[in-house]
């Protein structure tokens, strides 16, 4: 799949086809703020990690930070992308309760970063590719809180100042399945480099997300020329902070579009906010262009000049990234390109199963960290991180599976044991008395008391073997599921004459 495959959506007048766009903004995993020493941290009080600077006291100057810096230069290398060695701050002037300055310190036209692009992979193995514009440090603002008091709002500075990297997108994605992997693949890559943790629960991921539709072929005119002029009005969906989210307020937005088109009416460019709770987008007010923001060079600021030499020691340092980390998992493990997805998309999954799997059948060892601990986790809303079982425990169950010691179905008693807090496998097999059965002797004599008991269901068997299963169930019922399936299959298949 390439980027110029297309979604096409059926309206009352025919076909309509989705452009998407997105500013994805990106908190700096920094301990402290862009221009100040205040610290960054997510829970603590109202206005406890505010300085003079982020407050906008008079005579308080910005001092760049050195990391925020690095951080985006490292995620500029990482997405393929062009270093500018020269760069400038500018001032992007609003008035907003939550931006005591009055303006917001960002870059304009000259950002640390330029042109790069993202491969995205679909589950099916199918990609397209997003390209990026530019990226570009900026300020986070304040937070207003409106629901303490009904005559009343209260300002929270805490993020005031908190360092952010805006990757902006070209509109490049055709579905709202296309922009969630678009974001996936992007947190997974700032989570490997290190510069931000993707916590979108907390908002230090999230996306102002670009929405329009236009007739079938209309995109591929834009593409040929460049030209807007071919793609319908859009309306920015601001500051959306989860996959799920994203993907319906795409969906609500393009049909809200469509329906209005189709009704004679036009589009309004605007920004717009999206209610969870109502599933729909609504409208926050008339989207601004560069000059209602009266962009100019932040006086207090010197051009940011990086040394080459510096940023080729970067790129040097990087980390293993996640396609690269996806083939190495494929060829090494032997994974399918679905699980060795599953397992990049956090830097913690990978680095789990790496060493869960030392020694160990590796497939295995991706299975019951994948279907078993990954999904446990997601039904209890944790991730990797928070994981009662170790590395080690998944790869003793996984042992024990490889020895015969316990069959597939017993070890998933044995993982509800683990997930209960009741220790290593081993412990637990011996402790509850799971150890498979594998006395040929004690599951022959089961055998021929059923056969013995049911030789009408014999005698259907020598007719149709697939109802072998019966005879299977019943072994493994009367043996509390401990005898070896595989000795099962073999002397039944011996004494009912079946191949």
């Amino acid at each position: 799949m390439t980027a110029t495959d297309t979604k096409t959506i059926a309206g009352r007048t025919g076909p309509w086809e989705i452009v998407l766009g997105l500013e994805v903004h990106a908190q700096v995993s920094s301990q402290s703020k862009l221009f100040s020493s205040a610290k960054v941290g997510f829970g603590a009080g109202p206005n406890q990690q505010v300085s003079l600077v982020d407050a906008a006291m008079p005579g308080m100057l910005p001092v760049l930070n050195r990391y925020c810096v690095e951080q985006a230069v490292k995620t500029g290398l990482a997405l393929k992308a062009q270093i500018n060695l020269k760069s400038r701050f500018d001032r992007k002037n609003y008035f907003y309760p939550d931006l005591p300055q009055g303006y917001q310190i960002s870059q304009f036209d000259q950002p640390i970063v330029g042109e790069g692009e993202v491969v995205v992979e679909h589950d099916n193995g199918e990609t397209f590719t997003v390209r990026i514009e530019r990226l570009h440090l900026e300020q986070d603002a304040g937070k207003m809180i409106h629901d303490l008091d009904p005559n009343a709002t209260y300002l929270d500075l805490n993020r005031a100042g908190t360092a952010l990297m805006e990757i902006v997108s070209k509109p490049d994605m055709r579905s709202s399945d296309e922009a969630v992997a678009y974001v996936k693949k992007l947190r997974a890559i700032l989570i490997a480099v290190g510069s931000c943790d993707g916590d979108m629960e907390k908002g230090n991921l999230r996306a102002d997300v670009n929405v329009s539709v236009c007739r079938p072929g209309a995109y591929e005119k834009f593409r040929e020329t460049g030209s807007f002029k071919h793609l319908g009005t859009r309306c920015e969906i601001k500051n959306v902070n989860s996959n799920r989210y994203i993907q319906q307020a795409i969906e609500y937005e393009a049909r809200r579009q469509i329906e209005i088109l189709e009704d004679g009416g036009k589009i309004d460019q605007e920004t717009r906010l999206f209610d969870p709770g109502k599933g729909e987008t609504r409208s926050m007010r008339s989207k601004e262009e560069a000059n209602d923001y009266r962009y100019f060079p932040d006086p207090d600021l010197l051009p940011l000049i990086l040394d080459p030499a510096w940023v080729k020691e970067l790129e040097a340092g990087l980390p293993e990234l996640p396609d690269a980390k996806k083939a190495r998992l494929q060829s090494q493990y032997g994974l399918s390109p679905y699980d060795a997805g599953v397992l990049i998309a956090d830097a913690a999954r990978a680095s789990f199963f790496e060493q869960a799997a030392v020694g160990r059948d590796a497939k295995l060892v991706a299975n019951w960290t994948i279907n078993d601990l990954l999904g446990r986790l997601a039904k209890d809303g944790h991730d990797i991180a928070d994981s009662p079982i170790p590395p080690a425990d998944i790869a003793g169950l996984v042992k024990l599976i490889e020895a015969g010691t316990i069959s597939s179905k017993i070890a998933r008693q044995v993982f509800d044991h683990m997930w209960a807090g009741e220790g290593a496998p081993a412990a637990i097999v011996e402790k509850h008395g799971l150890v498979q059965v594998s006395d040929t002797g004690a599951i022959e004599a089961v055998i021929d008391r059923l056969i013995a008991a049911n030789p009408g269901q014999a005698e259907a068997v020598k007719a149709k073997p697939q109802a072998i299963g019966w005879f299977v169930g019943q072994v493994m019922k009367e043996m509390a599921g401990k005898a070896n399936p595989g000795s099962v299959n073999a002397i039944l298949k011996a004494k009912l004459g079946v191949e």
